[in-house]
Formats: structure tokens, C-alpha cells, sequence
């Protein structure tokens, strides 16, 4: 089955945020290669057809056999040679891949093409095509295309699966809700209440004017995305309700998320239909992956499949081949999988951002019951950590994810821990000055200075927004405060010596005087 856009937001945030060894073009091969499986699939639309069935191939006409001639009309026979050039001129395009001795396609055919006679009408707004994928093999392997017949809805190129019942009705009625309008006005706070307290999940975009591009663009995103509603705005006091701010630059959007721990996720992406419904998949649901040499792949994908039926809607169950060296080995090592061992992993994405690893034999049931207790939030998150050194005596003390508890969050003594990449430039300037820092302030035993590998370590309280990210921890406020951490970044030295003196001095004041307020430093470093 082709790949959902959702691990294409979902692994990218992952592997840019936390492996330089990872690049676009890794995740782009594993988004065209990583096998979502769908839980329950309508009867036979994963059932390929077979040359062997028995067909007559004196029947077909473009490859469908019937008794009677179908009216093709209004179906475009699209190929490699004019496809792109047809996608580029038509906003909505559904297309059929076919082959001509398959069954499934021949009893398709003349719904189809009624379907396409009964929606040309609205031939200005959508066009139904089909493709010959044993003429036009590159065009079928580019669209994934792995049985028949496959059915993809394109808007502005970009496609979606269609699922739906093979039938005239069922397309014409599926087709009609794409072309209808997805979002709804907001225009008052009632409306707005109505969503926050009503809805699990909800987008809302913030606009100038409820009609335009900017609109055009969150209605495609919507026809794109069938499980969340859209909303647009241009009242400030609704983008208030969302914690957006109604002076900022708009277009501005934010994904509401009512049964997490983060109930607001914002959008700085860009305003595009693919960009959003991208945003809106990753954040959409939880992730189980399975991790396996190649060689092992047929013993336990099976078994992966077989548990991922019970969880259709809840949770996205994903294929990766550990030892692929360009993908699967830097996914692995951002989850701190070491080895070959085969691996079934809950990760819960979005911002949290947190994973579970699964205990014992790899079995459909035991699988099941880990998923189960995944959705159930019963299960134990594991956060990487590197040993603990033996020796901690400098100046500046090493953190670990397993004793950064016993160092940084002692409610005893304020803490300055700098989360840092070995491979950062920046991070690298920065030493020295940190080191002096720790030397000048050693003798302060109510003060602790402390650095992390942010690349192999992690902690649920100490979440590094680039590198270096600098976070203070005031004591007395770290148990009953999830977030005492408060974020600093550095400024850029000027090259005019009196600026720089300045600088010096204001930074000098934030480290010692901003301690409790929440300030957020924002001077890009």
C-alpha cells in the first residue's frame, strides 16, 4: 500500500531535531518505502489479480470484459507521457490504475465510467482518469502501485487513497465531499467555546479574510484530511481563545488536541495544502514501528500486520528494515536501538515525544496487549541515557539522562544545565565561556553547572530546542512546576564594541535576575 503522508512529518521532525547523520533524502526514501498497513481492508482491494485468472482476453475493451460496450466518455486515458502536464491542469483528478487482465478492474469499469458521466457536470472542478500500470510501469511504481485496480484522488497533485465501495454511488458521493467546502467560519467566541469544549481535535486558521488564497489553501487541506474538522477566522478574540496572537503576522494556524498532555500544537510551516495536511497526519495518531534485519522481515511482518488489524483510527503500525544503512540505521539510532535484534516500538510523536519499548516474544497477542496498554498510557517510556560517569568533580558537572534527576532537578540548589551536540559549532565556541562560567561560580553551593549530550541523552524535563540550548532551573519549584525550566539563547557577539558591552551586561542580568519569570530569550544564536 502506498505510504501516508504521516511519517512524512512525523520521522522528519525526529531525525532533523536529533541526528546530523540523517538527511532529506533519508527521509524521503523511507516515506515512499515504509509500509503503513492498513488494519481492514474493504473485501479484495488488497487481492491482486493474476494473468493466470481465467479472463478472456478477446473481452477487454481498454481492458475491462462485459457483455456490453462502456460508455467511457468522460474517463481520461491518462499515460506517463501526458500525466503530470493533465495533473498540472486539473486541481481534482481521480485516477484508476488498471490492468487489463485483472477481474476487479473489469467489473469496476462501468461504474467508473457512470461515475464519471454523472460528475461531468462539474467537469471545471474534477476529472476522473485511469492508467494502463502493465503499459505504464514507471507511473505505477512512482504512485506505489501494488495491486488492481488502485484508486487515487489528486488534489493539486498531490494524492489520497481512495477506500471506498466500487461503486457509480460511492464515487460520485465521495467525489462531492472533496469538492464541498471542508472549513467553517468562526466568527464569534461562542462558536470558538463550542470547539474547545467539544471536539478532541480541531484545526484553526487565523486569517486576514475568510475568502482568498490563504482560504483556498486551508479548504484543499481539509479535502485532504477526512478525520479532523477545519476552521477559519479573522476575530482576534478567537485566535485569543487559542493562544494565538491576534497582532502576529497571518496567515496563522494551530492544531487542537483535547486528550494530550499538549493541547495546542502551532504551526510555522509553510500555508500550503500538502504542508498542512502533512502537519495535521503527524500529529493525527501514535506510531507502533517494528524494527528487523531484512533477512528476518518474512518470519515477523506477518505477525506485524496480523496485530495491526485490531487498531485501525488508533494508532499507525510502521515497517522499517534496520539494516537499510541510508535509512533504517540513523531511524535506529535516533531511537537508541543497538544491534540486530528485531524491535517493536510505541512511539507517541508530536511534542512529547516519548517511547515504549516491548518486553518478551514478538506475537501477535503480545503485540496487541502492547499496543493496548500503549493507548491506555500504562506503559513506561524509555529515554536514552549514556552511562553515568564514575567521576563528576569538575567544574562543570555531566549529565546523563539517568542522573540528571539527582543533579539538575535537586530542589535544593538553582541549576544551569547547557544541552549541547558534539558535532555543533556553535556548542564548540560556546565551551570555553561555559567553562569559565563553571570555574567563576564553583565556590556557589546552592548552584549547580552542568552540560548534556542532547544526542545521547534525553529526559522528559530537559527538551533541547536546537543547539546549544541553555535552560535554568530555579530551586524550590521543580517538583510541583512540569516546566521550571526556563530557555535561554545566546546573542551573536556584535562586531561594535560598545554593543558588545551591552550585550555582555544583559546577558549578565537574564542569567542572574530572570530566574523565575518564564522569560524566553528569543535573540536567534
Amino acid at each position: 500500500m502506498r505510504s501516508r503522508s504521516l511519517l512524512l512529518v512525523a520521522l522528519a521532525t525526529l531525525l532533523l531535531h536529533a541526528s546530523a547523520s540523517a538527511s532529506d533524502d533519508d527521509l524521503d526514501y523511507l516515506i515512499d518505502n515504509a509500509d503503513d498497513i492498513p488494519a481492514n481492508d474493504p473485501d479484495g482491494w488488497l487481492q491482486e489479480g493474476s494473468p493466470d485468472d481465467d479472463d478472456d482476453d478477446d473481452l477487454f475493451h481498454h481492458g475491462q470484459a462485459q457483455d456490453h460496450p462502456i460508455d467511457e466518455t468522460h474517463v481520461f486515458l491518462l499515460s506517463a507521457a501526458n500525466f503530470s502536464d493533465f495533473l498540472a491542469s486539473h486541481r481534482h483528478v481521480m485516477v484508476e490504475f488498471y490492468a487489463p487482465w485483472c477481474a476487479h478492474c473489469q467489473a469496476l469499469a462501468p461504474d467508473y465510467a457512470a461515475a464519471a458521466a454523472d460528475l461531468s457536470p462539474l467537469a471545471h472542478q474534477v476529472a476522473l482518469a485511469k492508467v494502463d500500470a502493465t503499459e505504464d510501469t514507471d507511473l505505477a511504481q512512482k504512485y506505489d502501485v501494488q495491486g488492481f485496480p488502485t484508486i487515487l484522488f489528486f488534489i493539486d497533485g498531490v494524492p489520497k487513497d481512495y477506500n471506498g465501495a466500487r461503486t457509480k454511488e460511492a464515487i460520485v458521493s465521495w467525489v462531492n465531499k472533496k469538492l464541498a467546502p471542508g472549513v467553517q467560519n468562526i466568527t464569534t467566541v461562542d462558536e470558538a467555546e463550542k470547539i474547545l469544549t467539544g471536539e478532541d481535535k480541531a484545526i484553526l486558521a487565523v486569517l486576514d479574510s475568510l475568502s482568498g488564497a490563504h482560504s483556498d489553501e486551508i479548504a484543499a487541506a481539509s479535502r485532504l484530511e477526512d478525520a479532523i474538522n477545519f476552521y477559519q477566522t479573522s476575530n482576534p478574540d478567537v485566535a485569543k481563545l487559542f493562544h494565538l496572537d491576534p497582532a502576529a503576522k497571518r496567515p496563522s494556524l494551530v492544531l487542537l488536541k483535547k486528550q494530550e498532555e499538549e493541547k495546542l500544537t502551532f504551526y510555522d510551516g509553510p500555508f500550503k495544502a500538502s504542508a498542512i495536511a502533512d502537519f495535521v497526519s503527524a500529529n493525527k495518531l501514535p506510531l507502533i514501528l517494528l524494527f528487523v534485519v531484512a533477512n528476518e522481515s518474512s518470519k515477523f511482518l506477518p505477525i506485524f500486520k496480523e496485530a495491526s488489524k485490531s487498531f485501525k483510527g488508533k494508532l499507525l503500525f510502521v515497517f522499517v528494515e534496520r539494516d537499510n544503512e541510508e535509512v533504517g540505521e540513523p531511524v535506529a539510532n535516533y531511537f537508541g536501538i543497538t544491534g540486530q535484534e528485531t524491535t517493536v516500538l510505541a512511539y507517541t510523536g508530536n511534542e512529547d515525544a516519548r517511547k515504549f519499548f516491548l518486553d518478551g516474544e514478538i506475537s501477535v497477542e503480545n503485540i496487541k496487549r502492547f499496543a493496548e496498554d500503549f493507548l491506555e498510557e500504562k506503559l513506561t517510556p524509555f529515554y536514552k541515557s549514556e552511562p553515568v560517569p564514575e567521576s563528576n568533580e569538575g567544574d562543570v558537572k555531566i549529565v546523563v539522562g539517568k542522573n540528571l534527576d539527582q543533579i539538575v532537578l535537586d530542589e535544593s540548589k538553582d541549576a544551569l544545565l547547557e544541552i549541547y551536540a558534539p558535532w555543533c559549532g556553535h556548542c564548540q565556541e560556546l565551551e570555553p565561556t561555559y567553562n569559565k562560567l563553571g570555574k567563576h561560580l564553583r565556590g556557589i553551593d546552592s548552584l549547580v553547572i552542568a552540560k548534556m549530550d542532547g544526542t545521547a541523552n534525553e529526559h522528559p524535563r530537559a527538551k533541547p530546542d536546537g543547539f546549544p540550548t541553555i535552560l535554568f532551573y530555579p530551586a524550590g519549584k521543580k517538583s510541583f512546576e512540569p516546566h521550571a525550566s526556563i530557555p535561554f539563547k545566546l546573542k551573536r557577539p556584535d562586531s561594535s564594541a560598545t554593543k558588545t558591552e551591552k550585550d555582555q551586561s544583559t546577558a549578565s542580568t537574564n542569567l542572574r535576575g530572570e530566574r523565575s519569570s518564564g522569560t524566553n530569550f528569543k535573540d536567534e544564536l
